[in-house]
């Protein structure tokens, strides 16, 4: 099981230190922000939402320039900078007593996420051989769940100590964390720059289209990531009988799955044609969890409670292959020379799905009921089956630009 769990050693492991380190801080991080915003900083909720909401906006559109840079400029230099820069970034916040400088700190944070994010992910394909990057993910992710529980529990105490220095505690963790997670970083092998090539001289991801439908895809796919934050705790208080400790206990059942066997789900998944096939069985086992999550209502409460551990179990599985299989095709759909932007582009995914995430899930869960659930394990159906034909189109234009610039006839099987 350990070794199952732990990446091989070398630039893996380093990579997943780094991952654990930052993470331990932003679990903190994500547990206490909302009440250091209002009851420290002093902002109405309202204007913090908004706040947030104007950040990872900005943060979407700087993803694929700053992914860019890193391309150009060197994937490690940039990943360290922007590590750094996102430390600054949340040291900021400690400082930070009105609407404004709010505003321009969280836009900061955000920005320098979301292109450490893409750097990453960049310095991940210039060390990590093409076979082997969708299982260093899937450690990656998992370690990421593992640091996200421990801030999380660092943050818990954090709240019930209610005091302003214990906020400000948390804030300097994270900062600290990313420090960590840049000299773990700088410590990785150097990737060279990679000037464009004569095969990638044609329009940037924005005008790339099928590499966007591909995206736009996965971004309908990601719904699923507010509905464990947002729409199964609402659904559970607003619908069900189930009593309110059922939201932390399937939180926890999430968390630790992906913990143990992300890496395993992510083990066949190794090119174009398994990644669909893994995107694809998602859509119907998470059409399974909504119908069941959906049954739920109406019954007794210790039913329910049964009825949706069946359901956050369905959509764990759901999860875990819709996540191995997007990992590989965002790689293996993406130029050699332009991984980080390419990378930066397909990020912008998560962002909209969190935005748009709470006000359609709201709606259609806690508005519509059971209509609700049944249409979005539909959508998620019919989106999971347009994956393989936009992928395959896109892997067609991919071998055309290539076989036109070496002179030579393409061939897709």
């Amino acid at each position: 099981m350990t070794s199952s769990l732990v990446p091989p050693a070398g630039p893996q492991r380093v990579l997943a230190l780094a991952q654990l380190a930052n993470s331990v801080g932003d679990g903190a991080y994500y547990v206490t922000s909302a009440l250091y915003f209002t009851h420290v900083v002093g902002l109405a909720p309202a204007r913090v939402g908004l706040g947030l909401t104007l950040a990872w906006a900005v943060g979407s559109l700087v993803g694929v320039p700053l992914g860019r840079l890193a391309d150009r400029r060197g994937a490690r230099g940039t990943a360290v900078l922007l590590a750094l820069a996102t430390g600054t970034a949340v040291a900021s916040f400690l400082v930070v007593r009105g609407f404004v400088p709010f505003v321009i700190a969280a836009c900061a944070y955000a920005s320098a996420q979301s292109g450490l994010a893409a750097a990453r992910q960049a310095l991940l394909a210039g060390l990590v051989t093409a076979g082997d990057r969708t299982r260093l993910l899937a450690h990656l992710q998992s370690t990421l769940n593992a640091g996200l529980a421990v801030g999380a529990g660092l943050g818990g105490l954090a709240l019930s100590a209610g005091t302003r220095a214990a906020y400000l505690g948390v804030f300097a963790l994270d900062a600290v964390s990313f420090l960590v997670c840049a000299v773990l970083l700088r410590r990785l092998p150097s990737v060279a720059p990679v000037a464009a090539s004569t095969q990638s001289r044609g329009p940037g991801v924005l005008r790339d289209r099928p590499y966007a439908v591909v995206t736009l895809l996965n971004t309908v796919l990601l719904l699923r990531m507010p509905l464990l934050s947002l729409g199964i705790p609402l659904w559970i208080t607003e619908r069900t009988g189930a009593p309110a400790w059922v939201v932390s206990a399937l939180f926890v059942l999430n968390t630790g799955a992906v913990m143990v066997f992300q890496v395993r789900m992510a083990h066949g998944v190794t090119g174009l044609a398994s990644a669909t096939r893994a995107v694809r069985r998602s859509g119907w086992v998470m059409l399974a969890a909504c119908a069941v999550f959906a049954l739920s209502a109406g019954v007794s409460p210790w039913v329910a409670v049964g009825v949706l551990v069946v359901g956050a179990v369905l959509q764990v599985v759901a999860e875990m292959g819709q996540s191995a299989g997007s990992w590989q095709l965002s790689f293996e759909l993406a130029p050699a020379d332009r991984v980080g932007e390419y990378q930066g582009f397909f990020g912008t995914g998560v962002t909209v799905a969190r935005t748009a995430g709470p006000l359609v899930l709201t709606t259609l869960l806690v508005g519509w009921g059971t209509p609700g659930w049944l249409l979005l394990g539909g959508v998620t159906l019919v989106a999971s089956y347009a994956m393989g034909p936009a992928a395959r189109k896109a892997a067609v234009g991919r071998a055309g630009v290539t076989g036109a610039a070496v002179g030579r006839p393409v061939s897709v099987s």
